[in-house]
């Protein structure tokens, strides 16, 4: 029986959720550069009745992508894309995270851009930490739209010596997922498909763990305990959002980003967390 094919990239807790959800039926293929987080989540879901082939990529490599796409058209047209992968601020240099975040995104939505099948449909992960950074120029927001993949990297706002530290690092690439969306759905619209994105705000994972321990800790514990939820989100919060939009419910919903952050980016500039109401909220995070 021929199924359509699904492209799931990033073997964590929110691809994996979101795959779940949307993806019995389908011929799921999952790339993660780590063949045992790859292996352990197809795992767990072939044992509970999916049909996952797992494939070790790279998502910073051109080559890696394309090997990927190649892999699941061997099992048919690709209908669905759930890009999930990525590195965090405390997990990674300021390079690693423009090449695999920034860079490797833009040549994912690209490359699948060029082959997703008619009524196809697919759904990016960024996060809400773009949303809480100093508003670039509409020029800078274009060139993070527009410019041709293997160029970014070479743009003056992704240079060093413009770049603070990581988090502002992990911030511009969200900024530039969201905005690459924009851009790349319009040729998605082409072959009759649909691309958004889901910027979640705090969600736990083994990801978020990390920075729960990491140098801004305390920060984000603040954020949830102050934003309007109070808590922070589940992965399977996250996997309602993508059942609409990969699903034809959400038909007349594409280029679009959908904040789901327990209402902390509210938070930050109307409530509680806004920058200076509080010591140590000075800095903007």
């Amino acid at each position: 029986m021929c199924k359509d094919v699904m492209l799931v990239t990033g073997a964590g807790q929110i691809s994996m959720a979101l795959a779940r959800r949307v993806g019995f039926g389908k011929k799921i293929v999952l790339g993660d550069k780590n063949p045992k987080n790859c292996e352990a989540i197809a795992k767990i879901m072939n044992d509970a009745g999916y049909d996952v082939e797992p494939f070790v990529m790279d998502i910073s490599s051109r080559e890696s992508i394309c090997a990927m796409i190649k892999k699941g058209q061997e099992f048919g047209e690709i209908k669905y894309l759930i890009n999930g992968a990525g590195v965090s601020p405390s997990q990674a240099p300021i390079e690693a995270i423009l090449k695999v975040d920034l860079y490797g995104t833009a040549v994912l939505l690209e490359e699948v851009g060029k082959v997703i099948a008619k009524g196809g449909a697919g759904v990016t992960i960024s996060s809400q930490s773009g949303w809480r950074m100093p508003q670039l120029t509409p020029e800078q927001d274009r060139q993070l739209a527009t410019t041709p993949a293997e160029e970014l990297l070479k743009l003056e706002i992704l240079q060093p010596e413009n770049i603070r530290d990581t988090l502002h690092a992990y911030q511009l690439a969200k900024r530039c997922n969201e905005k690459r969306v924009m851009y790349e759905c319009i040729r998605w619209g082409e072959r009759g498909a649909r691309l958004n994105d889901i910027a979640p705000g705090i969600i736990v994972t083994p990801l978020a763990v990390d920075e729960f321990n990491g140098p801004r800790g305390d920060f984000y514990k603040n954020m949830f305990a102050k934003c309007p939820a109070g808590r922070p989100g589940t992965a399977d919060e996250m996997a309602n959002i993508a059942e609409l939009l990969l699903s034809d419910a959400g038909a007349f919903i594409t280029g679009s980003t959908f904040l789901a952050d327990g209402g902390a980016t509210a938070s930050y500039y109307y409530g509680p967390l806004q920058p200076g109401l509080e010591t140590g909220m000075a800095e903007n995070k």
